[in-house]
């Protein structure tokens, strides 16, 4: 592969760098194939980041060494990169909004492997996803994982909300109901009273607390991921584990067997392709559930 490329994105002019860098030195998988994939799965992946502000998690010399957490804007963002205003505390801030392929192989040649996104818009008052975050615990592994996100799926039905289902692209595995606009309080009260109770009916299988002590042979079922102020790893998003992976959508027959759940780039494209993008649900409007009532 060259080194250097000169390419047009959507009218953009871009130069694609280093593409023959390694940036996972335990399998030799180099930059220019990780913007092959993201080039690749921008179809997919698009729709789920568009509109929400980016953080990045930027590598620049490859998985294993510095790594740097990036939710302002890098130096030298071009003008035609779209952004949203967020206010923080203490501070008001512009963050990248992947809404285009150019901008999404803008920020992939900065080094960018991995991004986050929040479980909101442009409104930090409107969350229009609800997350679950099950992380096995010392003991735990993804076994359990599995169990404890069937039984938050049907406690998630009960109330009439539609959950489906991804790989963290590490050891866990992510919730999500898409749900009308509602406040970063109700959103995050629901999903702890649901965390809660889990644990108060599965007291051997779940914590909602992420105190060490209380987590060995538990899965956590992390809450607070709905907080306004968390990310998540999106969607088809690159993961910098020791070997690619990629944080991909699974249908609940792959949860409910012994299936393997570890997918690099080249098994997303495939599945991709095969079954298109099993987390439609969350862009449907049919699919959107309220949440229920105090």
């Amino acid at each position: 592969m060259p080194e250097r490329i000169s390419t047009t994105v959507d009218g953009h002019r871009l130069a694609l760098t280093h593409l023959d860098k390694v940036w996972w030195p335990e399998t030799g998988y180099t930059k220019g194939q990780a913007l092959d994939y993201y080039a690749r799965v921008a179809p997919v992946l698009l729709p789920h980041v568009s509109g929400r502000p980016v953080s990045f998690i930027r590598f620049p010399h490859g998985v294993g060494d510095t790594r740097f957490y990036n939710k302002h804007l890098p130096a030298g963002t071009p003008a035609w990169v779209s952004t949203i205003e967020v206010v923080g505390k203490g501070e008001t801030r512009r963050q990248v909004d992947v809404n285009s392929l150019a901008t999404l192989m803008w920020a992939a040649n900065l080094s960018a492997i991995e991004m986050h996104v929040p479980q909101w818009r442009t409104d930090p008052e409107g969350h229009d996803r609800l997350v679950l975050d099950l992380d096995p615990g010392p003991g735990a592994g993804l076994r359990e994982c599995r169990e404890v996100a069937v039984l938050a799926r049907d406690l998630l039905a009960r109330d009439g909300l539609t959950c489906v289902v991804k790989t963290s692209g590490s050891k866990g595995l992510h919730l999500y109901a898409a749900i009308e606009p509602a406040s970063n309080k109700a959103v995050s009260g629901y999903a702890k009273a649901l965390a809660v109770r889990l644990e108060a009916e599965h007291p051997a299988l779940v914590v909602h607390r992420m105190a060490k002590e209380l987590r060995a042979d538990h899965v956590f079922v992390d809450w607070s991921q709905n907080s306004t102020a968390k990310t998540t790893a999106a969607p088809y998003t690159l993961r910098a584990q020791p070997e690619p992976t990629v944080s991909t959508p699974v249908t609940w027959a792959e949860i409910e067997s012994d299936t393997e759940l570890n997918f690099g780039p080249d098994d997303v494209l495939t599945r991709i392709e095969r079954e298109g993008d099993l987390l439609a649900a969350l862009l449907d409007p049919d699919t959107t559930g309220r949440l229920p009532d105090d």
